[in-house]
């Protein structure tokens, strides 16, 4: 019982500290005490960025899944060993997990983080055996400008081609709290470039039937980012005859999907959607 107490009381301080905006102090509590990833490495060479490698917790009699994880920061900031506990809950429900780190703005903007992270998921698909994963069970998902970038992979086809894969390689994309279809304004200008470019970042602008299955999951009263994104996204899917699930969390703001991953005890709908998505089914 006390144990279960000082989890809850864990969890509701980590859950007011992102909603606070205090993140790298609740990352330091979701974090504490989880061991380091598998294994750490550099997955481009040329731009120095690394991932972290997740193995499943327990051994299974055929390949995992695989999922690569892109998460938020407005572009700008963000590291991924903040996202430790995605990591570990992901592993410890039969998933292969990568977090990947990319290069963000000032050092790249538009597209450069959103290349950066295509060849994370080429490097994923190469070397997904090598961790006991399947690459023709390869997923990829996101947080925020994360999101954004997992629904760009899965819908501009150029930035999977230009490292030798297709769209068809992936089994999904997952975004929660993702802009699709966002306005490029104030400190966001910079970062997407000239306005000749910025059709290019919205993922909805390239939804044509070829796409993989999408789940989304968004916040209903989510103020950075509005849900409205997620609507329109999977109406778009939906038009092309695509395969698309859209959960929406009444109530919940930005985090609230990411959190979920820390305590899904909180809103397990978000854990129970991401596993019955990926097809491991359990927790």
């Amino acid at each position: 019982m006390q144990g279960s107490l000082a989890l809850r009381a864990a969890a509701t301080a980590v859950l007011a500290l992102l909603a606070t905006g205090c993140q790298r102090t609740a990352f330091l509590w979701a974090n504490h005490g989880l061991p380091p990833p598998d294994t750490s490495i550099v997955y481009s060479q040329g731009s120095g960025v690394s991932l972290d490698v997740y193995r499943p917790t327990q051994p299974t009699d055929k390949p995992a899944p695989v999922l690569v994880f892109f998460y938020g920061g407005a572009w700008d900031s963000g590291r991924r060993q903040d996202y430790r506990f995605v990591g570990h809950r992901l592993a410890a429900a039969g998933i292969v997990t990568l977090v990947a780190d990319y290069r963000t703005w000032p050092t790249v903007g538009f597209p450069g983080f959103v290349e950066d992270s295509a060849k994370a998921v080429a490097w994923a698909q190469k070397h997904a055996g090598d961790f006991g994963g399947d690459p023709a069970r390869l997923f990829i998902a996101g947080h925020s400008a994360g999101a954004q970038i997992a629904a760009l992979l899965g819908t501009d086809a150029r930035y999977l081609r230009a490292q030798g894969m297709q769209l068809q390689d992936l089994a999904g994309v997952i975004g929660l709290s993702g802009p699709y279809d966002f306005d490029v304004t104030g400190d966001l200008i910079p970062i997407f470039g000239p306005a000749t470019q910025w059709a290019d970042a919205q993922a909805i602008n390239f939804v044509d039937g070829d796409e993989p299955p999408f789940l989304l999951v968004h916040g209903d009263a989510d103020q950075r980012v509005e849900a409205l994104d997620s609507k329109l996204l999977a109406s778009r899917l939906q038009a092309v005859g695509g395969s698309v699930r859209l959960l929406m969390l009444e109530g919940a703001g930005h985090i609230a999907p990411l959190a979920a991953l820390y305590a899904p005890q909180r809103e397990p709908r978000v854990l129970d959607e991401i596993l019955r998505f990926i097809g491991t089914g359990k927790r």
